[in-house]
């Protein structure tokens, strides 16, 4: 019978927050990681914990935030609230067994890697995991294609045919995404999650200080609720739950940015900065927005309910974020791609002429098809649900309860009330995970079906708001 040393015990004892518990060998591992880059032209664990933060804060603070009142409009203020609310403390724990997880599994390099561990090793689940996160990652660079088509439009009052100004986005993400180590990429996600930080707020104000919102009939006030309107239907409300649950879910890439940190431990302090002004920015832009817009007036994203001049100088701060962050995840797939194809290579750590014509191929290829997928689905909301409903299932809820009762085996999880409690609280995550995957594929299936009406593929109609 296998017995558990007494350290090992109380490490299953300790919150999931704590890092003290973890094993000598396990950060000794990650010492030689970096020990063992030393000699390479390219680097790799090289961020620290404030320039994950802000690759983080570039990653979630992003053009999303912008459907966060129509998200409100549909599930009135209170539930908007509250979804806001609920949504973020879900994320912010999982992200910190995830976090637990990485640092037990040093080796681990990205989220591929996770889902071969939660399933006993299985080659098969590494690679299902890894057509999920090349599709989702695929998905996300689509939306700032069809998101830099839309700002294109708005600002230049449809000068160019909306395809080309999709492929002119494509093509400018592709250059920004070139860099090989993340931490080169860090500066640019601080400039962008600013940037992104002072539309979201221009948006607010101009809001507040228009006579009325675009659209706006005479007579007809805008309607604000506490609660949703009677009549709103069950795709409608799930699609707006589906809005901000895309919004906070971005654990995704968190293996990747954690296993690129110089002390991984410190990853619960940019972890814990990104998570707080996320709960202040997103809940402020929703509430205050959906109060002054109302039901009658709101689109999605918001930008599209302020008047000309103030749509169009609150919209033109999301360029940084639209180039940057489909940049960003261009670059974590690139990376997956690149190291399982030079995996113990010079290639991989040197800057060899067939490394890097390998490293641009890849990411290339991830624009063009990124291109095409945003022609094929060219609506916002839509685009959020149904990428939401997919992939943030398994990467927002049911990968992070497998990995912590992986981190909690046997009786060690049913250690105390408070083990219990959490242990019943993780298998719930599970099961609401795949609650969103099924329900979630279906409305938004059904959402896309209903707003396809009149629609082309691959067209010249421009799609600015």
């Amino acid at each position: 019978m296998t017995t558990i040393r007494d350290d090992k015990l109380d490490s299953k004892q300790r919150p999931i927050s704590d890092a003290s518990s973890f094993e000598e060998s396990d950060l000794e591992s990650i010492g030689l990681q970096i020990k063992q880059e030393e000699g390479h032209e390219i680097k790799y664990r090289t961020c620290s914990w404030q320039k994950t933060a802000a690759l983080l804060f570039s990653e979630y603070i992003c053009l999303a935030i912008m459907s966060f009142p129509w998200s409100f409009s549909v599930l009135g203020m209170v539930p908007g609230v509250i979804v806001t609310i609920a949504v973020a403390a879900s994320v912010q724990y999982t992200s910190l067994i995830l976090w637990r997880f990485c640092l037990e599994h040093p080796e681990v390099r990205d989220v591929c890697d996770i889902g071969k561990l939660l399933f006993g090793g299985s080659e098969l689940a590494y690679n299902i995991t890894a057509v999920f996160f090349i599709l989702n990652n695929t998905f996300i660079q689509a939306l700032h294609c069809l998101v830099g088509a839309k700002v294109l439009n708005t600002l230049s009052n449809s000068a160019v045919c909306t395809v080309g100004f999709s492929a002119i986005s494509a093509c400018v993400c592709f250059l920004i995404s070139l860099p090989r180590p993340l931490s080169q990429l860090s500066w640019l996600g601080t400039f962008s999650a600013v940037t992104m930080g002072l539309a979201v707020l221009l948006a607010i104000i101009f809001s507040g200080v228009q006579d009325h919102p675009f659209g706006y009939i005479p007579g007809v006030e805008p309607l604000v609720t506490a609660i949703p309107v009677k009549g709103t239907t069950y795709v409608a409300g799930m699609s707006a739950f589906l809005n901000i649950t895309y919004t906070f879910v971005g654990q995704i890439t968190l293996p990747s940015f954690i296993a690129e940190m110089k002390n991984p431990k410190d990853f619960p302090k940019a972890l814990w900065a990104v998570t707080i002004a996320e709960i202040v920015i997103f809940t402020l832009c929703g509430a205050i927005m959906y109060h002054f817009v109302g039901n009658q007036y709101m689109t999605a994203p918001a930008f599209g309910s302020l008047q000309d001049p103030y749509k169009k100088i609150a919209f033109s701060f999301a360029i940084p974020t639209i180039i940057f962050l489909g940049a960003l995840y261009s670059s974590v797939t690139g990376r997956f791609i690149f190291f399982r194809i030079f995996k113990d290579s010079k290639h991989r750590h040197s800057n060899t002429v067939l490394g890097w014509a390998v490293w641009v191929g890849i990411l290339a290829a991830t624009w063009v098809l990124a291109f095409i997928i945003a022609e094929v689905i060219p609506f916002f909301s839509d685009m959020l649900s149904l990428m939401s409903s997919l992939f943030d299932g398994w990467f927002g809820f049911i990968f992070w309860g497998m990995a912590y009762l992986t981190l909690y085996p046997g009786a060690s999880r049913w250690a105390g009330q408070w083990r219990t409690a959490e242990t019943l609280l993780n298998y719930g995550l599970i099961v609401f995970g795949f609650y969103v995957l099924v329900a979630g594929t279906y409305t938004s299936v059904k959402s896309i079906v209903i707003d396809y009406t009149g629609q082309k593929v691959f067209t010249c109609v421009s799609n600015g708001v």
